[in-house]
């Protein structure tokens, strides 16, 4: 079973559609107990991170997804849900971020671009990364956001892509993914991208 955390600030049907496409069984939910004893977590987002961080503090949610990074369990962060996972954010200054992987969300530079940014754009893998196993370098896949990650460990860096600047587009350390795409909008790819979530999440059971 997959939790996908429910805190009114996700594109959890989408996400909870391409689950059920590839198979598995997931739960909507904000129970604590619920979401300790799955699988597999997910930490979808849409909206701003000062908000949605209001949301994860009202409802209980951050230390319970501090507590599911500290057990190990697979947890994956989409979009605004990457974010999160970090320290801060320009998007809402003084947000404490939940601080599970180190580093702060800034705002992408003005070079003549649209911003947000809104389209398919292609991956490169500055280093290797489970959720991209058998998927090419250059695979495109689907972005909407206004801000993006600067990790303070490069290392944990497996996917980029290029935006005005080079936008820090999915991360991994330990059993903790994200993705600042978003995988349930990317097709074929974005699907694989799940799969291979998946692959993790039966791996650690």
């Amino acid at each position: 079973m997959i939790a996908i955390i429910d805190y009114d600030a996700g594109n959890i049907k989408s996400v909870e559609k391409a689950l059920v496409k590839i198979g598995e069984d997931v739960i909507l939910t904000r129970d604590a107990e619920t979401i300790l004893s799955a699988d597999g977590v997910i930490l979808p987002g849409v909206g701003a991170f000062g908000d949605a961080m209001d949301k994860l503090n009202s409802y209980g949610l951050a230390d319970v997804l501090r507590e599911v990074a500290k057990r190990n369990i697979p947890l994956l962060g989409i979009c605004l849900g990457q974010q999160l996972l970090f320290d801060s954010s320009e998007e809402s200054p003084g947000v404490k971020g939940l601080g599970i992987l180190k580093g702060k969300v800034v705002r992408i530079p003005d070079t003549g671009l649209k911003i947000p940014h809104i389209g398919w754009n292609d991956l490169k893998y500055p280093n290797p990364g489970r959720l991209y196993k058998g998927i090419d370098e250059g695979a495109y896949v689907y972005f909407v956001h206004s801000f993006y990650l600067e990790a303070e460990d490069k290392s944990i860096v497996k996917a980029t892509t290029e935006y005005g600047c080079t936008i820090e587009a999915s991360v991994e350390s330990g059993n903790v993914f994200a993705t600042q795409f978003h995988p349930e909008k990317s097709s074929d790819v974005g699907l694989k991208i799940l799969e291979n979530f998946v692959s993790v999440v039966k791996q650690n059971r």
